[in-house]
């Protein structure tokens, strides 16, 4: 058994416990104080803070999102780092006072179904053993079976209302662990998984009333339609999305008669742009989603944005946002990570998650 140390949160003055054996931000996540992270595997640098006091084991923390002079400096990433004594850290704690914070929490999950939906996607449904409550946008950590120690985090598809069975939208990876090892090759319906959540920044502001525009490069919709739906099912926001959904192919892009459906019952809240890069199709907007969007508006300001796919679709988006004249502040994004992506150091530099 570990020792258990005192982990204090400035400039909050809050206290934590934490194992040894337990990062800072998990400890944090789960008694509800939310740090700021996003990709939890010591990548994208988000979680960066300083300690302020005490000794910390930095972990597996990637020498890109945390340089030598930065830990010489005493920062640290709270998504790797874990305690050798009581530690004092402060973080930027810049959390909405709209936004409802629920604690992280271990859950037990039996697949319902598992569908193909596209080319190398999966639609994945998980049955809880009780409800997440989580916000639009989120995700959770998938304890991969057969592999101790080994997670992967998908992005939450259902609603925040549909909180105890859940829908994920997964893309295979050649190679990957969770996917073409797991998800793709002998999960079945039936398999029970464990996970934890919810996880993540990346939430639907709905207390904000600025016309959206939101851009998801493959299975980075996935997040995008849980916001989606959110905002228009359950009422949550009143103001006009235009989602851009793209892809190489068509055979990529999925759910694409969800989407016109939510269109026409939704005429004035909802439009939709599915979005091909390959070659033309008809149906569907020739290009990358922030070429297409760039078509569409002249000027952005007033707006807010909304990012999800990999990095490189990211930081294409963030340029094309900016260069029609929308602020970084209005502008919020998740990167979809994959091993390889975290192995060699990807990740978007343009703008703080």
């Amino acid at each position: 058994m570990g020792e258990t140390y005192t982990i204090t949160i400035e400039p909050l003055g809050r206290e934590v416990k934490c194992d040894s054996d337990q990062t800072i931000l998990d400890a944090c996540l789960r008694a509800g104080v939310w740090l700021p992270h996003s990709c939890t595997h010591g990548t994208c640098a988000t979680c960066k803070c300083d300690v302020l006091d005490g000794d910390v084991d930095q972990g597996a923390a990637s020498s890109f999102a945390l340089m030598d002079f930065e830990r010489d400096e005493g920062k640290t990433l709270t998504c790797c780092a874990k305690p050798l004594s009581d530690v004092t850290i402060e973080a930027d704690l810049d959390v909405p006072d709209e936004l409802e914070v629920h604690p992280v929490e271990d859950f037990v999950g039996t697949i319902v179904s598992l569908d193909d939906i596209a080319k190398d996607t999966k639609r994945l449904i998980v049955q809880l053993d009780h409800p997440m409550r989580f916000n639009a946008g989120q995700y959770a950590k998938f304890q991969i079976p057969g592999h101790e120690g080994v997670d992967r985090t998908w992005s939450i598809a259902s609603l925040p209302t549909d909180n105890d069975r859940l829908e994920f939208q997964i893309s295979n990876v050649p190679g990957g662990i969770g996917t073409d090892g797991w998800l793709f090759s002998r999960a079945k319906p039936g398999d029970q998984v464990k996970l934890s959540g919810p996880y993540g920044q990346f939430v639907l502001r709905t207390w904000e009333d600025k016309p959206i525009v939101m851009l998801g490069g493959g299975t980075g919709v996935a997040p995008l339609a849980s916001m989606i739906r959110h905002a228009l099912e359950n009422g949550m926001y009143e103001g006009h999305i235009t989602l851009y959904a793209g892809a190489r192919t068509a055979e990529e892009l999925y759910d694409v008669d969800v989407f016109r459906a939510l269109e026409e019952e939704h005429p004035d809240q909802f439009t939709y742009h599915p979005c091909v890069s390959s070659a033309e199709v008809e149906g569907y907007r020739h290009g990358w989603v922030n070429d297409v969007m760039s078509q569409d508006f002249e000027r952005l300001t007033g707006h807010q944005a909304y990012l999800c796919g990999s990095p490189r679709m990211v930081e294409a988006s963030l340029k094309s946002l900016m260069a029609k004249r929308l602020f970084p502040r209005d502008i919020f994004h998740e990167d979809f990570l994959n091993a390889g992506d975290k192995a060699a150091g990807v990740g978007s530099p343009l703008i703080k998650r």
